[in-house]
């Protein structure tokens, strides 16, 4: 499929809006422009597209509104200015996002919240749940309380890891430049905007380390990372200017602006590669020959009537092996229940997990979507 074409039919894309632009480099929120960026999604969502946003600048906000000419150095001072500056960010997206008729949500995240499985897991739940009811999840790093994490362009990271975790088919990233350079353009006048390159291209990395270009200056380099952490999931990630006109409908509509960052593989290829080889396993099912059969046949979930046995240590959201009776490696994936619950749970139907473990969880043992084949 063309770029463009891709590109346009995407149906699921992460939003991600930098502090320069959202506080117009300092100067306190900048509403007006704000409002232009809901407005933008709001169309992608009357066009019938998920949308994710990942927002920076609670920092930023709070820093005008307590006094601050200068960015804090002490985690205390940062934490209680993203802590004052939260509340004017959401109730603003909040104000324009009601002119809309769209209904928002807000999600405070750590990176923790990502790597952790268990809390993995329920982030996506949390969240497929919110795009289910037609809400804009509105997503910030949660800064009151981290501390190491707080730095500039760790939000790219987190925009990412967001696509990432609801297998978004783009990931935008709105910055105060207008992409990629090949040289920093405040050096060369030669320098040429990068249209689109690979993701996995080792020139970005060259470029960044060799002194001269853009990406290692103005947290570009970070953008680079974050667009090679959704290339894992199969997302492509477009950095463009925030300030550029129409620019939110304009790329997702396949319009060639700004520098696109492309992944090797499409989303279900990327995403079992990864679970295929860069999770370790914690533990082990054992599958009658009916569950083996439909999995590699049919390409379903895997449901509890149809695990025998279960071995090992492992906890809701880990990587677990799905093997015969014969011992055969047959699956990897990502459990939903732990090895105590899944084992109360073997041969049972998925209407009775709420009657077995007291809750009504999910009605997989391992859905689909997490399962790779082997």
């Amino acid at each position: 499929m063309e770029m463009r074409e891709k590109i346009a039919k995407a149906q699921r894309v992460v939003v991600k809006i930098g502090s320069a632009l959202l506080t117009n480099d300092g100067q306190g929120l900048d509403v007006a422009r704000i409002g232009l960026w809901v407005a933008q999604i709001a169309q992608l969502r009357s066009q019938g597209k998920e949308v994710v946003l990942v927002s920076s600048g609670s920092i930023a906000a709070g820093m005008k509104r307590l006094g601050f000419s200068s960015r804090p150095t002490q985690v205390n001072e940062l934490q209680a200015a993203a802590a004052v500056g939260q509340m004017e960010l959401v109730g603003v997206y909040e104000s324009h996002f009601e002119k809309h008729g769209l209904c928002t949500a807000q999600i405070l995240l750590t990176h923790d919240d990502l790597s952790n499985r268990r809390r993995y897991l329920n982030a996506r739940s949390s969240l497929r749940t919110l795009l289910g009811f037609g809400v804009v999840p509105i997503i910030n790093e949660n800064d009151t309380v981290v501390t190491d994490e707080i730095r500039f362009g760790d939000n790219d990271t987190l925009g990412a890891l967001v696509a990432n975790l609801i297998e978004a088919d783009v990931l935008i990233i709105l910055t105060d430049q207008q992409g990629l350079f090949n040289k920093n353009p405040r050096d060369h006048q030669d320098a040429t905007l990068i249209s689109h390159i690979s993701a996995s291209d080792d020139r970005l990395e060259s470029m960044a380390s060799g002194g001269a270009g853009v990406l290692g200056s103005g947290g570009m380099l970070t953008k680079v990372r974050a667009a090679r952490l959704a290339a894992r999931s199969g997302a492509d990630t477009l950095i463009a200017s925030g300030r550029e006109k129409d620019v939110i409908v304009r790329a997702a509509s396949g319009e060639m602006l700004g520098t696109w960052l492309q992944p090797e593989h499409g989303r279900v290829a990327a995403r079992k590669q990864w679970l295929a080889g860069h999770l370790k396993s914690r533990g082990a099912l054992i599958l009658d020959d009916g569950a083996v059969k439909a999995l590699r046949q049919g390409g379903t979930s895997l449901l509890s009537v149809g695990v025998k046995d279960a071995q090992g240590t492992f906890s809701r959201g880990d990587m677990v092996i799905c093997v015969d009776l014969h011992g055969g490696l047959v699956a990897r994936g990502l459990v939903n229940y732990s090895v105590a619950e899944t084992l109360k749970l073997l041969g049972q139907p998925s209407s009775s997990i709420g009657e077995i473990l007291g809750y009504k969880g999910e009605p997989e043992l391992i859905h689909r979507d997490d399962l790779v084949i082997i």
